[in-house]
């Protein structure tokens, strides 16, 4: 592929080519809903047999991957319970295959990580696999999955201040890495020397590939039974469908446009100021669509905070995707209906080869997913949501070292002990596990005890921190606080920690969320306070303590309703001095002495003495 030809131009826009809504095609409703359920179970069984195959903790455990089916000119059919940066824009993937390869025929498979060939970052394995019948290429299955490690110079896939892609391990860009189903050995061979964990990183892969060739076959069995030109009008009705309701979804929206910023944390020499990160949303109900435009952003940075394309586009997309309709089917017709304006060199655009990525799936990430999400909260109040709380603390750090207790063995693994808590949003308070902006609730909080059977690990406590929710008429999700080292031998820690100086924002009126902390309790006690982005060894009878960040809270918190003060309280996630000083709620114990319940007169007096009158 030609680079040249790949960054020349300065503007990229993506998605809005459409004016109107698709015409419907001609195709029955309900062998519409049937193929599109038989193409949703495929993706299932895919996903589960990555998770029930795979062998890394940041795989089988927290989840962290996705799978997807794609039409062989990249359009995306369908996803399933998949992590929102890794497939809003999973056509860049496939797409760079095709133009390095003239020769793609029936049982090759490819693995491609690279994201100057459409990937979301290096750690991001993704195996696609052609899928044919009677000799015609019709679909692409795609496995991505997250790699705990990719042979960078230290035991994590997040190098912040690796500055281009020479410093970050393995790039397969677009590889072919199966021929006539059999696997091409040099290619897996140069991969194990390469890992630290070579049978880790195998299984991981084999797994990827065993869910991609199930879901070949399942594919051709329903071609089989439908017929070729059934399946290809349905994709074209499918696709049809989603946009169609993309389009009726956003004629509910006033016409305007609305901006929004905040700031990532700094990076000590490489961001010394931390990282602006603006996005501007324009809504125009009449010609159904959505306009993204983050070309106002800083040229990127010597480190690996810079987003790929993939990551760019796929924040954009999720911000919108988050708010509106949550069932419109997220398709390419849907996808259309959003058009997203990039520019090259840019840290949330198109990165120029060889700057470093990665960081990209998470941190900055984040940020844009929450800027172009907040912009919808100016519409009005029914809309939109507050920031989202920031990840990548120690809760999910990359552990390392060898295990004592089985001979001396090396382990690395992402851990997803505590993740940023969710952002208020009307109606709802935000979710506790939310785990972040990029993932949207969709990765899983990995339990204590089966990571204490993994690894040489304890785990001293787990729980939520008291007083660190966005406090708002919907509250953000409070953090996660965890204390947590080894049991035997020396582990070491690296994570990217944001949200510690600037945490999560609320909107409309509500408070920000308590910002993200990392510490080490060394073997006399003392709490050391370590910096965000650190690599740290931690020795037996010495423990690593942080506390994630909060989601920011969603309208004025006087406008809470009292009863859900009280549940707080009683659960532990607020106290009751806060319950009065903040949300203007008096509270008394209940009859039981335990529980508390909401003393009216008291809540009465204390809000009319508020600003205005607030809870009027």
């Amino acid at each position: 592929m030609d680079d040249q030809a790949l960054y020349a131009d300065d503007t990229i826009v993506v998605g809005g080519d459409g004016v109107g809504e698709a015409p419907a095609p001609d195709f029955d409703p309900m062998l519409l809903s049937v193929l599109s359920s038989r193409f949703g179970a495929i993706l299932r069984e895919m996903s589960n047999g990555v998770l029930r195959a795979s062998k890394s903790g940041v795989i089988k455990i927290a989840r962290d991957m996705s799978c997807a089916i794609l039409t062989y000119d990249h359009r995306l059919v369908c996803i399933e319970e998949c992590i929102p940066v890794h497939a809003a824009a999973i056509d860049l993937t496939t797409r760079p295959l095709t133009e390095l390869f003239d020769d793609i025929e029936e049982g090759d498979a490819f693995l491609n990580n690279c994201p100057y060939t459409g990937v979301t970052h290096h750690a991001d394995l993704t195996l696609c696999v052609p899928v044919f019948f009677n000799g015609k290429p019709l679909f692409w299955t795609v496995s991505r999955a997250h790699h705990a490690d990719v042979g960078a110079p230290i035991p994590s896939t997040y190098l912040p201040y690796a500055k281009t892609i020479y410093e970050e391990g393995l790039h397969f860009p677009g590889v072919r890495v199966e021929r006539g189903y059999r696997e091409i050995r040099d290619i897996i061979r140069m991969a194990k020397i390469k890992v630290r964990v070579p049978d880790l990183w195998y299984g991981d892969y084999l797994a990827q590939v065993g869910a991609c060739r199930t879901a070949e076959r399942r594919i051709k069995e329903l071609v089989e039974k439908y017929g070729p030109e059934t399946i290809a009008a349905f994709v074209e009705a499918w696709m049809a469908y989603g946009e169609r309701r993309a389009a009726a979804a956003i004629r509910t929206l006033p016409a305007g446009t609305w901006s929004y910023e905040n700031r990532h944390d700094p990076l000590p020499g490489v961001a010394d100021e931390g990282i602006p990160v603006r996005a501007q949303v324009t809504v125009d109900p009449d010609e159904a669509t959505i306009t993204v435009d983050v070309r106002d952003n800083i040229d990127c940075i010597p480190g690996g905070l810079n987003l790929s394309e993939t990551c760019s586009i796929a924040a954009c997309r999720a911000g919108v995707f988050y708010n509106i309709d949550h069932t419109i089917p997220h398709n390419e017709g849907s996808a259309r209906r959003i058009r997203v304006l990039l520019r090259d060199n840019c840290i949330v655009g198109r990165p120029r080869y060889p700057v470093g990525t990665s960081v990209a799936t998470t941190n900055v990430t984040d940020r844009l997913v929450n800027a172009v999400s907040c912009c919808f909260a100016q519409i009005g109040p029914t809309h939109g949501m507050a920031e989202g709380g920031y990840q990548q603390a120690l809760g999910l750090a990359v552990i390392s070292g060898e295990d004592p207790r089985r001979d001396g063995q090396t382990y690395v693994n992402q851990m997803f002990i505590g993740f940023g808590g969710g952002p208020g949003l009307p109606g709802y308070d935000g979710w506790v596990t939310f785990g972040g902006p990029v993932d949207g609730g969709m990765q899983i909080l990995s339990p204590t005890e089966v990571d204490e059977s993994m690894f040489p690990i304890h785990f001293e406590c787990r729980e939520l921190a008291i007083d660190t929710l966005g406090h708002g008429e919907w509250d953000g999700a409070p953090g996660t606080l965890a204390v947590y080292g080894p049991v035997a031998g020396e582990m070491t820690a690296v994570y990217c920690s944001d949200g510690d100086t600037y945490p999560s924002k609320g909107v409309r009126g509500g408070s920000d969320g308590a910002p993200s902390v990392n510490q080490k309790r060394e073997a006399d006690g003392t709490l050391v306070t370590l910096p965000s982005f650190h690599e740290e060894r931690c020795a037996p009878g010495e423990m690593f303590r942080f506390v994630t960040t909060a989601g920011g809270g969603y309208g004025e918190p006087k406008r809470r309703d009292p009863a859900a003060v009280a549940r707080a309280v009683d659960s532990g996630w607020l106290s009751p001095e806060h319950a009065t000083e903040v949300y203007a709620v008096g509270l008394r114990l209940a009859a039981d002495g335990i529980a508390h319940e909401v003393d009216a007169e008291a809540t009465a007096r204390l809000r009319q003495a508020g600003n205005g009158g607030a809870g009027d």
